[in-house]
């Protein structure tokens, strides 16, 4: 995606199978490689299922500017989605599907971090993601800028038989509690029928 610098490849030794496939796409900047133990890839990750190759880069980078509902016409907000795994699922299918920007909120979300960006197979990269402190404030200007807002939800129009108008933001909520009232009557309620409401779709499901 060539949005941030790798500095550093820690892997063991021998070094995997695959490491000469990433060898051919490093940079041609300088890349140090350090050869580790496997229990320091794990400690540097965070978690034992790194496939042996860990980067460290620099952060993340996050767009600054407002979308554009001329350009950026299918836009995606995800209020509140907690589960690291859920959030990287969920890019990797809005990348896959055409999305033109994403909006992630700060308040109770998982941070865009290594374990969102591995589930999300590297495809976060290439997303266009501004990151805001609330959703209301985000729903708002999107309103104003002319989106229209399809709002998941267990009591909404169904999915599959709405007339989507672009430009369009669809918003996804939280695992747990959905998306944020405050924001109902700024679009349109959607859902995905199911056989009751004390049942629910995963959440990076729904939304793909």
């Amino acid at each position: 995606a060539k949005k941030r610098k790798l500095f550093t490849l820690y892997t063991t030794k021998p070094a995997p199978k695959s490491f000469g496939q990433i060898e051919a796409l490093l940079p041609k900047y300088p890349v140090q490689i350090k050869y580790v133990s496997r229990e320091m890839l794990n400690k540097l990750a965070g978690t034992a299922d790194h496939q042996s190759v860990v980067g460290l880069a620099s952060p993340f980078v996050f767009r600054k500017a407002a979308f554009d509902p001329q350009k950026q016409p299918f836009l995606l907000m995800l209020d509140g989605i907690q589960d690291v795994r859920n959030l990287g699922a969920i890019l990797r299918s809005a990348y896959c599907t055409g999305v033109d920007g994403v909006i992630t909120t700060q308040k109770n979300s998982a941070p865009l971090q290594a374990a969102a960006i591995k589930s999300s197979a590297g495809l976060a990269e290439h997303l266009q993601i501004i990151s805001v402190p609330s959703a209301q404030a985000a729903a708002q200007q999107l309103k104003k800028d002319g989106y229209h807002l399809y709002i998941t939800n267990f009591k909404g129009e169904n999915a599959a038989q709405v007339k989507y108008k672009k430009p369009l933001c669809l918003v996804i909520g939280s695992e747990g509690k959905g998306v944020s009232p405050s924001i109902f009557k700024l679009g349109t309620e959607v859902t995905i029928p199911q056989r009751s409401t004390d049942i629910s779709y995963n959440a990076s499901v729904a939304a793909g």
